[in-house]
């Protein structure tokens, strides 16, 4: 690059023309990166005041207007105008980056750094996750069932730790409401499911639940179900009330039981690299965030399952037969429903049911 010439006792640097070309090219190159300040992965750039902003990317596994999507939306707000605009999240709704599975590994490998899941599409992944398929296992109440998700050490700290191992970070759970059934035909009793096609989320311990009834289960993404539902490749399905309404299978059902045979739950998840990452402050504002927001959600669950009941009751265009339930037919389902556990405890846990015997512990002891 340079090449050094005594005279007269002082050192003389000459440069020459290709290596002064390269070395200026190296500085030119160092000024720009530094101005960039990197990627933009969470960790915080430098904005044109010297303070930091934060660009993240929030995927749910709904559509613009249902629970998750909302939930997003909502939680995006507050955390920019607690940061003063430093925080931006962009929120994708189901399918902007792709299906169920890929947003998952998206996640996991950071290309996301917040996502919305349900244990249901992470089963085969975390085997205890699957906790949340048993029917038949939360309260009735849904202000209970929410309590619950709320404090229970089993889901927030013992089965946290086994999403970790997967680089998910599950920060809360929360309910989205009483899971009921609609179907092609009256479902009141266990043996109406007998060779029923059922569709399922890929989850093996759904799958065992619906065989353990006799149905047929079958495997399916939501995106695929009204089709599916409507050329008859599905008969029925199962999902919260508002969920029901808002992708409209009451127009290719022609029944819906309210069973309250489940709840589903929903993850407020993040990468665990990337919150670890985070300086305390913000890690604080999100966790602080995450905790306000469970309480909006549980509202905002409960108005989407009210309202799309009464529209579902009152669409004339698509008349829906509804089903209720008696307690002497939810405790037949029940019934069957409960070696699901054993099962459980056996053939999924990695842990021997720990999971499970803990939270039935605090299940039991909030009932008291």
């Amino acid at each position: 690059m340079e090449a050094d010439i005594q005279k007269n006792g002082e050192v003389i640097v000459i440069f020459r023309k290709n290596s002064l070309l390269t070395f200026m090219s190296l500085v030119m190159l160092s000024m720009v990166l530094a101005a960039c300040g990197g990627s933009d992965g969470g960790d915080g750039n430098a904005s044109g005041d010297g303070g930091k902003t934060y660009n993240w990317k929030f995927v749910t596994e709904e559509v613009d207007g249902q629970v998750q999507y909302e939930y997003a939306e909502e939680f995006a707000k507050r955390m920019n105008e607690k940061s003063d605009g430093a925080v931006n999240i962009d929120v994708y709704e189901f399918g902007g980056l792709g299906s169920e599975t890929d947003q998952v590994e998206r996640l996991q490998n950071g290309t996301v750094q917040m996502a919305i899941m349900s244990p249901g599409f992470t089963g085969n992944m975390v085997k205890e996750g699957q906790i949340f398929a048993l029917h038949f296992l939360f309260p009735d109440s849904v202000e209970k069932t929410q309590q619950i998700l709320n404090d229970s050490e089993a889901l927030n700290t013992d089965l946290r730790e086994l999403y970790e191992e997967h680089s998910i970070s599950p920060l809360a759970y929360w309910t989205e409401g009483a899971m009921q059934w609609t179907s092609s035909k009256p479902i009141e009793e266990p043996a109406d499911f007998e060779n029923f096609k059922m569709r399922t989320q890929t989850s093996p311990l759904i799958l065992k639940s619906y065989e353990a009834y006799g149905a047929d289960p079958t495997p399916m993404s939501w995106s695929e179900l009204y089709t599916a539902l409507d050329r008859g490749t599905v008969e029925g399905q199962e999902n919260p009330i508002f969920f029901i309404g808002d992708a409209s299978f009451n127009e290719v059902q022609d029944y819906m039981t309210l069973s309250n045979h489940n709840n589903y739950v929903a993850m407020t998840t993040v990468n665990t690299d990337w919150y670890a990452g985070l300086d305390e402050e913000m890690k604080t504002m999100v966790d602080e965030t995450v905790k306000e927001m469970q309480d909006w959600v549980f509202e905002e669950q409960k108005t989407q399952n009210e309202e799309y009941l009464e529209t579902i009751k009152n669409d004339t265009e698509n008349p829906t037969e509804i089903i209720e339930l008696t307690e002497e037919q939810r405790e037949a389902f029940k019934e069957k429903a409960l070696p699901v556990r054993d099962f459980y405890r056996s053939d999924v846990s990695t842990v021997d049911g720990q999971v499970l015997d803990k939270l039935l512990e605090e299940i039991e002891a909030a009932g008291e």
